[in-house]
């Protein structure tokens, strides 16, 4: 036979619910049992003494309340429903040392991380509780059904964080690829702007060495200018010269008798 997966929550030996595929309501506690699990139990124990009504009654509410805050387990092997419900018996002091050995024990076998975020621990430290939870409804249903709830208010606050986590993470993950994404834009158009920098730049260094030109040709064409207006100053004063002294020599001459 196949056993589920072991767990820290108790329960009651697997039973052979039908060899067919139809499935039972799980709420239903009597099951039927094979003739071959018959054989194996035998020999047959004694009949159980005769309990009042109101004893069987609140063992039935509180099968009722355990089918219910912690369903039985199914599967199936060769086309037949094996069904495993949580067990009824009521805990011990024994039972509770066994289940924190049995909780220490699992945390080391499956290397749960002792701080963090940890499935394996979460979900061996969820079985625990489920453990609690049973032993407590088992002695005290309207306590178990209280537990009950701040575990499922646990479980719900867990699970707003974890959403909280995950949209978190989602919102960081588009925020860097929106930042990747105009990291690449503003390197583009950083590349743009250097190559219409280098384009200006050029173009500045070609209207200096314009201008520089310019400067050369009319600092030579100045030089050019200044010198022929030397000369012609020169020319003139020469002619002025002769011409002054052509007329002193006139004068003279009409001045002598």
């Amino acid at each position: 036979m196949i056993t589920p997966p072991d767990s820290l929550l108790k329960y009651d030996t697997p039973v052979l619910v039908s060899k067919n595929t139809e499935r039972k309501s799980p709420k239903s506690r009597p099951l039927k049992v094979s003739p071959q699990q018959m054989s194996i139990n035998a020999p047959v124990p004694p009949p159980p003494k005769p309990k009042s009504p109101s004893t069987d009654a609140s063992q039935q509410q509180t099968e009722e309340i355990l089918n219910a805050i912690l369903p039985p387990r199914e599967w199936m092997e060769d086309n037949q429903l094996w069904v495993q419900q949580v067990s009824t018996a009521p805990c011990t002091r024994s039972d509770v040392i066994h289940l924190k050995e049995q909780l220490h024990k699992k945390l080391e076998q499956y290397q749960a991380k002792e701080t963090g975020i940890c499935s394996v621990r979460r979900e061996l430290y969820s079985q625990c509780f489920d453990e609690l939870i049973r032993q407590v409804t088992v002695n005290c249903a309207e306590r178990g059904l209280l537990v009950l709830q701040v575990r499922d208010e646990i479980r719900m606050t867990i699970a707003a964080y974890q959403t909280l986590y995950e949209s978190s993470i989602a919102f960081g993950m588009r925020k860097a690829l929106q930042g990747e994404h105009g990291k690449l834009d503003m390197e583009n158009k950083t590349l743009e702007l250097e190559s219409e920098k280098r384009d200006l730049e050029r173009l500045v260094n070609e209207q200096k060495a314009k201008c520089e030109a310019i400067e050369r040709r009319e600092a030579e064409r100045r030089e050019i200018e200044e010198k022929k207006h030397a000369e012609e100053v020169q020319f003139l004063k020469k002619a002025n010269q002769q011409l002054k002294a052509q007329l002193e020599s006139i004068i003279t001459l009409k001045n002598k008798p």
